[in-house]
């Protein structure tokens, strides 16, 4: 069993100043006693996937964008956080050998058809998921209530994703959604994928992100942090994604906020922001270089603002102790005002609907959501 993709080296400097060294020129040369540079880590979906894409150097920015950052600046806990400890991702590596268990449907208690506003039994599993899942032995899922959890077969070029998983008295699993999907693929997936009704949430369809993303897609890896260099858009949330409002890549949306920002929106930290302003540790850095370079893609409704950190709790040898901070102490000391809103894809007005019993509009702050989404 691997239990997650973090291999550490000895020391993040020591990772950092060989990720920045010179690789190519030590390559040509490849002097006797001098190892080539190590590639890359690899990452989630193909070179050509929307997620893998830097931005143009001069970017559209949305028209909206005065507004939607008033939005952003609304947020009472500050800017974008790392969820580093709970609230957010374990990525587990599996293999051909791996045991493969069936992962049952979470049946609805009469109190969650009531919260969910639904009739359905079940929320739901997407196609291919129920074939079976490759489950490392003592893997684990996030403790916290969303209970997050994904692996990952590098080999067979393979993920699977769920919410709301959990092991049961009995020792088998079950899960609140499930979706399988090529790593190698788009890392996209559409609307028309899933016979969704407008009203209703995506959950009941498969996807573990309510903006109906995979969701390891921005992922923050341990592996990339050390090697110095984030290669791909990260994921984030939000308190104030736009109500029935969403733009590809998102698929759907639990938006509340009316006048909000849709999920799906790209957002770039200012690439001519000077970081050396900001007490950033040097993996903080990295992830904020990948914000001016990649941005981030909204991806779900939160309790505040935030990126998302793979889980390491599966795995005690490993940590994210002076690499990467949770909130009030890091990243999110960079303002919203060193963020744009890049330009909107055309707007889609469908999406959950359960907030429309009493939407909120700004600039009152949402609730953070009782029942599922990060926090």
């Amino acid at each position: 069993m691997a239990p997650s993709i973090c291999r550490r080296p000895a020391t993040l400097a020591f990772a950092l100043s060989s990720a920045l060294a010179p690789a190519a020129s030590v390559q040509a040369a490849n002097p006797p006693g001098v190892p080539r540079a190590p590639a890359p880590p690899r990452r989630f979906f193909s070179d050509t996937s929307f997620w893998n894409q830097p931005l143009p150097l001069k970017p559209e920015i949305d028209a909206r964008n005065d507004h939607f950052v008033s939005v952003l600046k609304g947020e009472p806990s500050g800017g974008f956080g790392i969820n580093v400890h709970k609230w957010t991702i374990p990525v587990y590596e599996v293999d051909a050998s791996t045991p493969r268990y069936r992962v049952a449907k979470h049946a609805l208690t009469p109190p969650e058809r009531e919260i969910w506003r639904s009739d359905r039994e079940t929320f739901g599993h997407g196609p291919g998921f129920d074939d079976g899942v490759p489950i490392p032995k003592a893997a684990m899922p996030d403790p916290e209530e969303d209970s997050h959890f994904a692996v990952v077969d590098w080999k067979a070029k393979r993920a699977w994703d769920t919410w709301g998983f959990r092991v049961l008295p009995d020792g088998t699993f079950e899960s609140n959604t499930g979706m399988t999907y090529a790593l190698d693929g788009e890392g996209v997936f559409r609307t028309s994928d899933f016979d969704v009704k407008d009203g209703e949430s995506i959950h009941f369809h498969g996807p573990s992100r309510a903006a109906g993303v995979p969701a390891i897609a921005g992922l923050i890896l341990c592996d990339e942090v050390l090697a110095g260099e984030i290669r791909h858009k990260l994921a984030g949330a939000i308190r104030f994604p736009a109500l029935q409002e969403f733009v590809w890549p998102a698929a759907w949306t639990d938006g509340p906020v009316k006048d909000g920002i849709p999920e799906g929106a790209v957002i770039q930290l200012d690439p001519d922001l000077d970081l050396s302003r900001f007490d950033l540790l040097p993996g903080e850095r990295v992830v904020a270089r990948a914000l001016q370079r990649y941005g981030m893609v909204i991806v779900d409704y939160a309790g505040g603002s935030t990126l998302y950190a793979e889980g390491l709790w599966g795995s005690p040898t490993k940590s994210w102790k002076g690499i990467l901070r949770d909130h009030d102490t890091g990243l999110d000391r960079i303002g919203a005002e060193h963020y744009r809103v890049l330009r909107l894809p055309p707007v889609t007005r469908r999406g959950d609907a359960r907030s429309l019993q009493r939407p909120y509009t700004l600039p009152q702050y949402a609730p953070k959501p009782a029942t599922d989404g990060p926090r």
